[in-house]
């Protein structure tokens, strides 16, 4: 689905576009029963109309399809660091959109509201069936500042608050909703070369592409309104859409040569432009918003630096990046505003001490660490840097020296813990990380990347149908129930051969599990057969 964007040229200019524009147009349903017809939650301006078919079920089902392929996919990415820097934009963006009306409770709660991260350079973000959204890495290390990204993220919401999915298929003579899943799916196979994937994305085309045409100028506007008002709200600076605007404007001008598919599926018309300029004249100003603070575009610096780094742009692009932060002057002392010259210092030497790192260069990788620290001295982002010093010592494959002054007990943060733990665990210490993991899935079952470490600690310990079940339930809140359940099933038999192998507690819950997790296996089987 994402490296379809960047292979065969053939499907480049004909499905992509138009699987980007659905994908765009991903969903999330308004209780229409709560609103007078034609008629926006938030009160503001009249929505493109409210004929809706597909159900709030069925929406999430499609969706839960794609989101276990984009699991599967190799470039996939779950990086604690980024993560939680995304979702301090993510979270107010959600809030505001609930205090706006736009959101409403039943939905809330029967969507994913899931964010994936894609190891991919080229800039573009998309949104799903059923709450499901993606972000390039590219767009992350390409934007300037955290509003740019509330923007993008912002119009995506919007996108799914206002169901556009369900509109456009409403439009599509009622077709099936799982049309569009097939295509999405056939996309996937595409990507890695599948004849018949590209027969499934050529069928989809065609019922969709008259609609899509009819369809999407509307689709775009609305999603520019809502998404402007809705990240002012959540407190970020208007003027990220107008700076987003004229990057996006400039790409276009120059050329779009497939680094930027999100000007293929938000196409920027005089009209939209216009109309976002229009709404910047009216919006409050945000001098004083705290989102825009020096401070954030400090942080921003640094995360757009990994995630540029993470995107695996090659060898060479890494030695450029150590060559830069080489030629880069050491930092005088930490301000409490940073300056321009200090943002970009920050992200310079956070790039070369990650790009040092995967060069196997550890020493140099340090040496820019301490470089960044220096600057970022008694500052919220000083916390990161010490998390990537952990990293580069992880890398090295040695126990880093500040391991034996972690206590994990403490931390707070889902970063925090999860790189601290690989460092623990590297130190022999799997009995504290396993305690302090147990405590975090209880209250995030979902978080598969803290199930699968937490299988490494019980491994490390010895207990061996724990760290089974914790693998299964790595692969449940991936949504491979399938393999869940061999899993489940696997320490069922361990604890039938080796009774001691599990205390009475664990084997109940792994019974338990088991049941639920077959339960779902069945469904998921009798839903793909009624589909067809």
């Amino acid at each position: 689905m994402f490296r379809l964007i960047r292979s065969r040229p053939g499907l480049r200019r004909s499905s992509a576009a138009l699987l980007a524009a659905l994908l765009a147009a991903g969903s999330n349903p308004l209780a229409l029963s709560q609103n007078a017809p034609g008629v926006s939650r938030s009160g503001s301006l009249p929505t493109l109309g409210d004929n809706l078919e597909l159900t709030a079920g069925a929406e999430r089902r499609i969706g839960e399809r794609i989101a276990a392929s984009i699991y599967r996919d190799r470039d996939y990415i779950d990086d604690p660091v980024l993560e939680e820097y995304v979702q301090t934009i993510w979270q107010p963006l959600i809030a505001a959109a609930k205090a706006r009306g736009e959101l409403s409770i039943e939905l809330d709660e029967r969507f994913a509201w899931e964010l994936f991260l894609l190891r991919d350079r080229t800039i573009n973000a998309f949104a799903l069936p059923g709450g499901y959204f993606g972000l390039h890495l590219g767009l992350i290390g390409a934007v300037s500042s955290r509003d740019e990204l509330a923007a993008v993220m912002g119009h995506e919401l919007s996108h799914v608050t206002q169901r556009h999915i369900s509109r456009l298929m409403t439009q599509q003579s009622r077709q099936t909703p799982w049309m569009i899943a097939a295509m999405i799916i056939g996309a996937l196979a595409a990507s890695k070369g599948s004849q018949a994937g590209e027969a499934a994305m050529v069928g989809g085309q065609a019922l969709a592409a008259q609609s899509q045409l009819n369809f999407s100028r509307d689709m775009e506007r609305e999603a520019d309104r809502v998404g402007f008002g809705v990240m002012t709200d959540a407190g970020f600076d208007s003027r990220g859409v107008s700076s987003m605007f004229e990057k996006l404007q400039q790409a276009s001008r120059i050329n779009d040569n497939g680094s930027f598919p999100y000007l293929r599926s938000h196409p920027l018309t005089t009209e939209r432009i216009a109309e976002a300029q229009a709404r910047l004249q009216l919006a409050p100003p945000a001098a004083d918003k705290a989102v825009g603070a020096a401070q954030d575009r400090f942080f921003h610096a640094m995360m757009a630096a990994r995630a540029r780094v993470l995107a695996d742009p090659g060898v060479d692009v890494l030695r450029t990046m150590v060559a830069e932060a080489q030629r880069q002057p050491p930092p005088v002392q930490a301000a409490a505003q940073p300056s321009a010259a200090d943002i970009r210092s920050a992200g310079v030497f956070y790039a070369g001490s990650l790009a040092a790192a995967r060069l196997r260069d550890f020493q140099l990788a340090r040496y820019f660490a301490g470089r960044l620290g220096a600057l970022t001295a008694n500052t919220p982002a000083a916390g990161k840097v010490g998390l990537l010093l952990l990293e580069v010592d992880q890398m090295a494959g040695v126990v880093s020296p500040s391991a034996s002054g972690i206590d994990i007990s403490k931390t707070a943060s889902r970063a925090d813990l999860l790189v601290q733990s690989r460092s623990l665990l590297a130190a022999g210490r799997a009995k504290e990380v396993g305690d302090r993991l147990l405590t975090w899935v209880t209250a995030h079952p979902k978080d598969a990347l803290a199930w699968q470490t937490l299988a490494v600690a019980y491994g490390n310990q010895g207990q061996n149908v724990r760290a089974i079940r914790a693998d299964a339930e790595a692969r449940a809140a991936q949504l491979d129930y399938t393999a869940a359940l061999d899993r489940l099933k696997a320490a069922q038999i361990m604890m039938r051969s080796n009774p001691g192998s599990a205390d009475f507690m664990e084997g109940s819950i792994i019974d338990a599990r088991t049941r639920q997790v077959e339960s779902l296996v069945k469904e998921q089987a009798l839903q793909d057969k009624l589909d067809r």
